[in-house]
């Protein structure tokens, strides 16, 4: 496994992973409980660097590469309310996560450290996501959403589109705008008077929600906003440059 040396790509690493561990235990939680049958050998659920998760046998290596999620989680399935099992499972995939945040943290310094740790608890646990615990204002309820294209976004174009909307001033202001327009049901809601804030779509990759003073970026491929710190990307470099590839379409290409 190639070594990480920047908080930039360890943070990175841990969100697609998380993001893999919610998509299994939140939107495809059926077909995670149907994986994970009493009847298998020791099973474990594993989010990837892309985003995607697995259940299959531990790594044989001893010891492993990397940090190994918690053992047999298919054993106590149907001795147990799904919840409850939904969430001793998220509360092992956090461990999990932090074991591979500070592995793949290993080469950084104490300040490199400190600016992860900060990182990783702007989000909400997987905990948090599952059992909807989460303080008001976090990304829990975007968790259903993080690979959810955003309203009236289209398919990812070929080409970058040259009409690049990243730094449209913002409305009587001479400054650039610093986050994604509001969603297409918030701008319909906009005009009643009990309307007092914007919601917005949340990252694609971290599920983060856009507050005001947070720098987004938009791709110029799939069209769609990312929160500046979790694709390590700040209004300085985004200005310099003409487009900008967002991960998922980095990898794709």
């Amino acid at each position: 496994m190639a070594s990480m040396r920047t908080v930039e790509e360890t943070f990175f690493d841990f969100s697609q992973r998380r993001k893999g561990i919610l998509r299994a235990l939140v939107q495809e939680v059926d077909k995670f409980y149907a994986a994970c049958h009493p009847e298998l050998d020791n099973l474990c659920l594993y989010g990837n660097p892309d985003g995607s998760w697995e259940v299959r046998l531990p790594c044989d290596e001893v010891p492993p590469e990397l940090p190994e999620p918690a053992l047999g989680i298919n054993f106590a399935r149907d001795g147990m309310d799904r919840r409850d099992w939904l969430s001793l499972i998220a509360v092992h995939s956090d461990s999990w996560l932090i074991s591979m945040a500070y592995f793949n943290a290993a080469r950084l310094d104490a300040e490199g450290r400190r600016l992860l740790f900060n990182e990783i608890n702007s989000l909400p646990t997987c905990l948090e996501v599952v059992t909807g615990s989460a303080a008001p204002g976090s990304t829990t309820q975007a968790a259903a959403h993080i690979s959810k294209r955003p309203a009236g976004v289209p398919q990812a174009d070929p080409a970058p589109d040259t009409k690049r909307p990243a730094f449209h001033p913002a409305a009587n202001q001479g400054r650039p705008r610093q986050g994604p327009p509001p969603s297409s049901a918030a701008e319909e809601s906009s005009g009643s008077e009990d309307a007092e804030e914007a919601e917005y779509e949340p990252c694609p990759n971290c599920g983060r929600e856009f507050k005001d003073g947070d720098f987004w970026i938009f791709c110029d491929y799939c069209r769609r906003w990312f929160d500046g710190r979790c694709v390590g990307m700040t209004a300085q470099r985004a200005e310099a440059s003409k487009t900008w590839k967002c991960p998922f379409c980095t990898k794709e290409a």
